[in-house]
């Protein structure tokens, strides 16, 4: 088996096309250019690494499952499908390694988390606030207790300090 070396200009008119190919597959897309499919897939991963150093965060990563992205990444997903067709959206599934399902569950799970509160949610938190006002006012309460009795300590103190002091 031989080592083909590919210029630099090739490969990146290669990953243009890979990246460019609409509902065609890798496999179609080095077929077209006559190249082995695992070497086209190496460059698309290590691009891919290159651009996730030079912009953290801006893409999808290709060595973690989908169920293992952070909150960040599933929203990038959901704008990157967000105006796909059918067909379109089946392709960008099968690449990424997700199904189409997973996208509409953290769809509803995104709305849902800024979608208005319910009644209860809502009596819930009143009832929190409550308690928390309580707390508030029963501590400062005993902060204000505490004080007097140090002050208390402070003065009995000093009038035993004093009293030492005429005695002698």
């Amino acid at each position: 088996m031989t080592k083909n070396q590919y210029s630099i200009e090739f490969q990146e008119q290669a990953l243009s096309k890979a990246r460019q190919r609409g509902t065609r597959s890798v496999r179609d897309v080095a077929n077209d250019l006559n190249m082995a499919v695992g070497t086209l897939r190496k460059w698309i991963s290590k691009s891919n690494r290159k651009d996730d150093v030079s912009k953290p965060g801006t893409q999808l990563p290709d060595d973690l499952p989908a169920q293992s992205w952070g909150p960040a990444q599933r929203l990038l997903a959901l704008n990157q499908t967000h105006a796909m067709s059918q067909t379109q959206l089946h392709a960008w599934c099968r690449e990424k390694g997700l199904f189409e399902h997973q996208l509409k569950a953290w769809g509803e799970a995104f709305c849902s988390a800024t979608a208005p509160e319910s009644r209860e949610s809502r009596t819930a938190l009143r009832e929190l606030q409550v308690k928390h006002d309580g707390l508030q006012r029963e501590l400062r309460r005993k902060e204000k207790a505490l004080a007097e009795a140090a002050a208390l300590l402070v003065l009995q103190k000093k009038f035993q300090a004093l009293w030492e002091d005429e005695e002698k």
